[in-house]
């Protein structure tokens, strides 16, 4: 694989939400599973993460790193039902920006502990490993090179900067642009041949949730102009949100920015090195 492909395992914000009215556009929370020729990342731990473990654990794959936004639990409800880590043979890092509370393996220790969940973190058979990032702080995970901002939101939240060969793609979910974006968060997705961004409220929506940390699908798009983005995939949908609403939201944007995509569950958009000609990131089919 030449491209980076990046494949929507869970697309949802704040609960899941599944039912009839969400079966197309998919009702896990958040996670993307990201991969090259030879590295796979996941940003996020939502319910998502559950279809990524139980594919991982039928193949001869026995490593995943994992970057979390934040650890509220819709970003992380997902790991105690990730496969990998009740498998010796398998080593899973979890890695996140400071939450100003806790150590990121308290965090993890918390959620998978007796009465919330049977099984303690301590004793899962993988060997797991969690650290605190420092925010702005620059890594390397395979061959994929990471950056990394500290976002708007109530809690601490991280955006992730993901380049491999001349192509970018940029993760920020759980951000609030509100009237002018942060010149953090605009930095950081300069020139992206991929975003993907919040976009859980409408401008309606908005004028009542000011300050909860989300954005509209109208700031989206501006920020995607300013920022001479590619193509913006619109993520982190309302749990209340149906298919043909997300459908209508997606029509909407792309009257203000055309190379607008809703993330949905299942479908991956590849970037290959057309992109660096000024064609657009293509959506494969849903898996």
């Amino acid at each position: 694989m030449s491209e980076l492909r990046v494949r929507f395992h869970g697309v949802r914000g704040s609960l899941p939400a599944p039912g009839v009215r969400t079966s197309e556009v998919g009702g896990n929370t958040a996670c993307v599973e990201i991969e090259t020729a030879t590295t796979r990342l996941v940003l996020d731990a939502g319910t998502g993460l559950r279809t990524v473990g139980d594919r991982l654990a039928r193949s001869r794959s026995s490593h995943t790193t994992i970057l979390l936004s934040h650890v509220h639990w819709d970003h992380i409800q997902g790991l105690p039902f990730f496969t990998p880590i009740y498998l010796p043979d398998h080593t899973i890092d979890i890695l996140s920006g400071a939450n100003g509370h806790m150590a990121l393996v308290e965090v993890l220790r918390r959620q998978m502990a007796p009465p919330f969940f049977p099984v303690p973190f301590d004793a899962v058979a993988a060997r797991v490993t969690a650290r605190d990032l420092a925010a702005g702080e620059r890594f390397r995970i395979g061959d994929i090179d990471v950056g990394m901002a500290r976002l708007d939101h109530p809690d601490p939240v991280y955006g992730y900067r993901l380049e491999h060969e001349g192509r970018t793609v940029v993760y920020a979910t759980d951000t609030e642009i509100g009237d002018q974006a942060n010149p953090a968060l605009v930095s950081l997705v300069e020139g992206a041949d991929l975003l993907v961004l919040d976009a859980q409220y409408t401008p309606a929506e908005y004028r009542g949730k000011r300050g909860w940390g989300h954005s509209t699908y109208e700031s989206a798009t501006r920020l995607a102009r300013r920022a001479g983005v590619g193509t913006l995939a619109l993520f982190h949908h309302d749990p209340n949100r149906s298919d043909r609403q997300v459908a209508h939201l997606e029509i909407e944007a792309r009257q203000l920015f055309p190379n607008t995509v809703a993330a949905r569950e299942g479908e991956a958009i590849e970037i290959g090195a057309a992109s660096s000609t000024g064609e657009s990131p293509r959506v494969a089919e849903a898996a």
